[in-house]
């Protein structure tokens, strides 16, 4: 299915430029969750029906990012899939962090302090130069989500390996729209309820290998053992050998509705989502007469900004501000147009 196809499976009121607060569901997804939820209320099923569904997301996010099913992780935010990978740092450790950073990718390591954890803060213009002999972790959203730059992903990676460093990725606001390897980093963390459009409930974590031999399972469950179906009860300890050890209970719906989006992505490709997402973020920028950029969220001053969209019934969120638009695959011309119209009109 290519790009134009699957742009008839959303159903959007004019003027959604939020998806940096949360994405729209197509068709697929939406009659998933309405089907979960009427097997529910009229108890037609078992769990294990419904269990299927995070397989099938697992696998997809997997392929969206380049990186085996068994290397990923499944959970419900992005900080509680960080949490075991800070808690495995040692007493002493220092974590280089963007100074203006979404705290999901800041606060987990902050906690860790008083353990004589380390954070230093840096811009994120100035995080490859950095990172030094003294990091033991750089952390970093792949995209920001105030204002939308684009993190140097490769430099970042080079650099931290140049000096023995993890690398922590928060990708929330990438994962979806932005191609990238997260097989490059140590761990890479992604809420799907933006990008990937999912329900909120459904995040998943690439966790490498060697990493994982560092981290300790604080929050194993049944559902993170070898065989989830024969660990319900009773001792020994018996996890899963690769990155499910760390799963917890999934919250099925959301993983319902998850399924057939992330899938959906998978068949477009993201190359070809990104190129949509950045050429509407460019227009809505050509328009008020701002250079363009490389990102599918921008982010402008313009006097009034939250009132002239209100008006003209453009939904857009306001940072700091300043317009922070975003643009995905179910966003159109028209769109734009009417942003541009109530911003310069």
């Amino acid at each position: 299915m290519d790009l134009e196809q699957a742009q008839k499976l959303w159903q959007p009121e004019p003027g959604w430029l939020n998806t940096a607060t949360y994405g729209l569901p197509p068709d697929p997804a939406w009659t998933a969750l309405q089907d979960v939820l009427a097997d529910w209320r009229a108890g037609r099923v078992s769990f294990e029906v419904w269990d299927e569904a995070v397989g099938r997301s697992r696998a997809a996010f997997a392929g969206l990012v380049g990186v085996s099913a068994a290397d990923v992780a499944v959970g419900s935010t992005a900080s509680q899939l960080l949490a075991p990978v800070a808690a495995a740092l040692p007493p002493g450790a220092t974590v280089l962090v963007p100074e203006v950073e979404f705290t999901s990718i800041l606060f987990p390591w902050l906690v860790q302090q008083e353990r004589g954890v380390r954070v230093r803060t840096v811009p994120l213009a100035g995080l490859v130069d950095a990172i030094d002999a003294d990091t033991d972790l750089v952390a970093f959203s792949l995209v920001q989500s105030s204002d939308g730059a684009v993190a140097p992903y490769e430099e970042i990676v080079a650099a931290a390996r140049a000096h023995g460093a993890l690398v922590a990725v928060d990708a929330t606001q990438a994962c979806g729209w932005l191609p990238f390897d997260a097989g490059r980093a140590d761990a890479v963390v992604v809420a799907a309820y933006k990008w990937l459009m999912a329900p909120r409930g459904a995040a998943f974590g690439y966790l490498a290998p060697a990493l994982r031999d560092r981290m300790r399972p604080d929050a194993a469950n049944w559902y993170a053992g070898a065989d989830p179906h024969t660990s319900y009860y009773g001792p020994p300890l018996r996890l899963a050998d690769n990155a499910r050890r760390f799963d917890i209970s999934p919250a099925w719906f959301s993983y319902l509705g998850a399924a057939p989006a992330l899938e959906l992505l998978l068949e477009v490709g993201l190359p070809a989502v990104r190129e949509h997402d950045v050429a509407l973020a460019n227009r809505f920028l050509t328009g008020l007469g701002r250079p363009p950029g490389d990102s599918a969220i921008v982010s402008v001053a313009v006097p009034d900004a939250q009132e002239r969209l209100a008006r003209a019934g453009v939904r857009a969120a306001v940072r700091a501000g300043r317009v922070r638009a975003s643009f995905h695959l179910y966003t159109s011309d028209a769109d734009v147009d009417l942003a541009l119209d109530a911003l310069t009109g």
